[in-house]
């Protein structure tokens, strides 16, 4: 665990060290985020914060895998690359949603067919059922392109993509960790170590945004995780503690925000008869800030609701999917209806 978390502080060195340097570069190129249109922030701020995340979390991989890690992992890290390359194409010419969300393809093909992560089965799911193998791709492509997006799509708030990021990082490397893939877990605690550093930077009021450079490598990042969770879970022997029988379910307790916040837009547009990717104020931190929270208790509060759905993963993790899914939904729906009625409320206030 030292050695661990001494290449964790690497990453987190590296990065903080060259976050400046980035800014200024940046802001000498012009490559800004500008202000606007569904956007919260106001003014020019640097993008593509996703340079220095990935410079830090890559010298301390460099130095902390073995050559052998790398050979073994060499589709993932291409994977990853392709990702980012993608994502800083988008930050430096803008690419239309259809067009980023297709190119998305090339790096997740790369994944599943030539690294081969992909579910073999429902994990307990609806008993056990494995999939043939190109249903099983099948189902993995279209979970990784909306996991990934998913991420991105909170990426809309000062220091919130990347405290639920770290909060998601830290929970999947640790318990990898405590599995025994060493490898797997220092991929996760480096990447944790950069974000700690963005967040320094990133937090309100933020002088560097994460941009599609970082958004989609750590969104990537986490759907590659949360797969190789859920198989490597279901298949751990009974006997092992630290084994989730019930890993669909438990997989999303970590990933609630993203997913609940995507399914909820998706929903909302599509019941306004609206495209799935027009963009709009109606995330969850859009929810927030309209109660009249601040950025920093916005990200606070929705990172409190991702630490109490793990907290019910933790507790329920004996259950099976089902029931997990099932309390999962009313709770969802539970906030859902708490921020829509303290909204009318304050909107009832306004106009008296």
């Amino acid at each position: 665990m030292l050695t661990l978390l001494f290449y964790t502080a690497i990453s987190f060195l590296v990065a903080f060290l060259f976050f400046p340097v980035f800014i200024k570069v940046l802001s000498q190129w012009k490559l800004f985020d500008s202000s606007g249109g569904h956007k919260i922030h106001s003014g020019f701020t640097p993008s593509m914060g996703g340079l220095a995340i990935l410079l830090g979390a890559m010298v301390s991989l460099i130095l902390s895998l073995s050559f052998r890690d790398w050979v073994t992992l060499r589709y993932f890290f291409i994977s990853l690359a392709l990702m980012f390359i993608i994502g800083m194409r988008d930050d430096i010419l803008a690419l239309s949603p259809k067009q980023k969300l297709y190119s998305q393809f090339l790096p997740v093909l790369v994944l599943v067919f030539l690294d081969r992560t992909f579910l073999t089965s429902t994990y307990g799911l609806l008993g056990f059922h494995p999939f043939p193998e190109w249903a099983g791709m099948a189902i993995t492509i279209f979970v990784i392109v909306i996991l990934t997006n998913a991420y991105n799509l909170i990426d809309g708030l000062d220091g919130l993509a990347g405290t639920i990021g770290l909060i998601i990082l830290l929970s999947f490397g640790s318990w990898f960790f405590l599995i025994g893939e060493t490898s797997i877990s220092y991929i996760a605690y480096c990447f944790a170590g950069a974000l700690v550093a963005f967040l320094y930077f990133n937090w309100q009021p933020s002088r560097i945004f994460m941009g599609d450079t970082g958004a989609l490598t750590i969104g990537l990042l986490i759907s590659y995780l949360s797969i190789k969770f859920i198989h490597t879970s279901y298949y751990l022997p009974a006997e092992i503690p630290y084994r989730f029988p019930a890993p669909v379910a438990t997989a999303i307790c970590v990933l609630i925000i993203p997913v609940f916040d995507t399914l909820r837009v998706i929903i909302l547009r599509l019941r306004k008869f609206q495209s799935p990717f027009k963009a709009d104020r109606n995330h969850l931190h859009h929810q927030f800030i309209n109660l009249g929270f601040s950025h920093q208790k916005s990200v606070l509060s929705i990172a409190v609701i991702n630490l109490l759905f793990l907290a019910l993963a933790l507790l329920l993790r004996h259950q099976s999917n089902w029931l997990i899914l099932t309390i999962v939904l009313t709770v969802c729906l539970g906030i859902n209806f708490l921020l829509k009625f303290a909204q009318a409320r304050v909107a009832h206030g306004r106009k008296d």
